[in-house]
């Protein structure tokens, strides 16, 4: 499953001591794009924290799992993004460093004549 937006916040980062070794955890909140925007809580895990550099911003496309888990009779969802696509600068804004033709173009006067005094 895919999902697309802008970061518009970063958690701190979590770290711990597991059965299996140190874990690692970043959390960020998407902004979806439309009419009524949604905001959705994704994290990284292990090595993609550190593979996968994020920022307040970033446009990004996510590759994500969802997976929901009984914890003393409540249930937890966790959205895990395991692939992260960063819009680049050119896609969308191809215009943005092109400047606008200029608004008035010099024609000159074929009769010969000008008005300069010189």
């Amino acid at each position: 499953m895919e999902i697309s937006g802008v970061i518009v916040s970063l958690l701190p980062l979590q770290s711990g001591q597991g059965k299996n070794g140190t874990w690692k955890k970043q959390e960020f909140i998407l902004e979806t794009p439309g009419q009524y925007p949604k905001k959705v809580c994704m994290n990284l895990w292990g090595d993609k924290v550190d593979e996968i550099k994020i920022a307040v911003g970033d446009k990004i496309t996510a590759s994500i799992n969802i997976e929901s888990r009984e914890y003393n009779g409540r249930w937890y969802t966790d959205v895990r993004a395991w692939k992260v696509q960063k819009e680049s600068a050119s896609q969308g804004n191809s215009n943005r460093d092109v400047p606008p033709p200029p608004d008035d173009t010099f024609v000159p006067d074929s009769s010969g004549s000008d008005d300069l005094p010189f």
